[in-house]
């Protein structure tokens, strides 16, 4: 079974997204071993950055502004080609600083969900429920409409 990472800079403080989280996580275990692994905020990104690339395995996506967006089927494609080549997927979610360049530059690819800025916590759901889509297009579920 793959293993799917989501690195993330600080902790989600509501219930509700803990809830959330805790649910595409639950929806994901049939498709994936995902660990979900929450990092301190830091005096500077560089020392953040050290703590995400310590963390992070495998085929590194970066959420990141000025990343490659995607549309739902490609971002499936691309989870789908990892998964076919056994690789480990890691996702990592900046601080609301964002990210350092190291982690940028480290990554095989910076993935943008929008030109828009959403909140940490609201993106990690956002994330959690794309890739559970991905896996869903994967299986032919319709899920996906």
């Amino acid at each position: 079974m793959i293993k799917v990472n989501l690195v993330c800079v600080g902790k989600l403080k509501e219930r509700y997204w803990r809830e959330a989280q805790e649910e595409y996580a639950k929806r994901l275990s049939r498709f994936c071993k995902i660990e979900i692994r929450e990092l301190p905020e830091r005096a500077t990104l560089k020392e953040e950055a050290e703590d995400i690339l310590r963390a992070s395995r495998g085929y590194t996506f970066a959420l990141a502004i000025e990343g490659k967006g995607t549309d739902s089927e490609n971002f499936a494609k691309k989870i789908g080609a990892l998964c076919d080549r056994g690789e480990e997927i890691t996702f990592i979610i900046g601080s609301s600083c964002g990210l350092h360049e190291s982690v940028k530059s480290a990554a095989k690819e910076l993935l943008s969900f929008s030109e828009m800025t959403f909140p940490h916590q609201m993106m990690r759901v956002v994330l959690l429920e794309q890739v559970y889509r991905a896996f869903m297009i994967l299986s032919g579920s319709e899920y996906h409409k």
